[in-house]
């Protein structure tokens, strides 16, 4: 296997170098991206549990907030609870879009190595003609010897993009499609919590309200 890889030129080793930081890249949001640590079970419900108990001290809230991407949701939702829910909803976004930015780190990455390891494929695959073509010119076409070590290098180069695009490709559309749906799943808990808190704390009456509740009264 060595021997096939070495035989590909030096245009191999960015190829593997893509591998290499596709493997990395993957093995990390894997780990990173379990559903137990985005959204633990429960989390939510608990949460609001949490909400109605008044159990809302600011080291809860920072415990909160540190332990899950969905917990920091919510603990942005909590820390400015007593806010109309205008600014409430705009706090989550605001946290959401940060949450989201974090969960998609470095797929822009393996989706650069999706996209290049076929053209570095073909890179290897133009340079291995080249030197095919060469050698032709300085031996003639008489000697087989001389245009397999090119083509040689051409197929290598290609197959062995292929291989590393082809995976980083799908990894990376998986990856994409797990976030929203988690993003989906956290917009939901905290739509929730934020229905709970506007129950919980109705919005005051304006001064014409109250000023018509006592000439009604009178």
């Amino acid at each position: 296997m060595l021997e096939i890889l070495m035989a590909g030129g030096w245009a191999m080793a960015p190829i593997l170098i893509c591998s290499a930081v596709a493997v990395a890249i993957v093995l990390e949001r894997c780990w990173t991206l379990r559903r137990k640590a985005v959204l633990p079970e429960g989390l939510g419900q608990e949460v609001r549990q949490w909400a109605a108990g008044g159990q809302l001290d600011p080291a809860h809230l920072d415990t909160l907030a540190a332990g899950s991407p969905l917990g920091e949701l919510l603990a942005a939702a909590l820390a400015v609870r007593n806010r109309p829910r205008e600014l409430i909803k705009e706090r989550i976004e605001d946290t959401g879009r940060h949450v989201v930015h974090r969960m998609e780190r470095y797929l822009n990455t393996l989706g650069t190595i999706a996209l290049i390891g076929p053209l570095l494929g073909l890179l290897g695959t133009v340079i291995g003609l080249i030197r095919m073509f060469m050698q032709v010119m300085n031996g003639g076409m008489a000697d087989p010897t001389k245009m397999a070590g090119g083509i040689g290098e051409a197929l290598i180069c290609t197959a062995t993009g292929l291989v590393v695009a082809i995976p980083a490709y799908v990894l990376h559309r998986y990856f994409r499609s797990k976030v929203a749906g988690y993003c989906v799943e956290m917009e939901k808990q905290a739509t929730l919590l934020l229905d709970d808190l506007t129950v919980a704390a109705p919005a005051p009456r304006t001064r014409r309200a109250a000023a018509t509740a006592g000439t009604d009264a009178g």
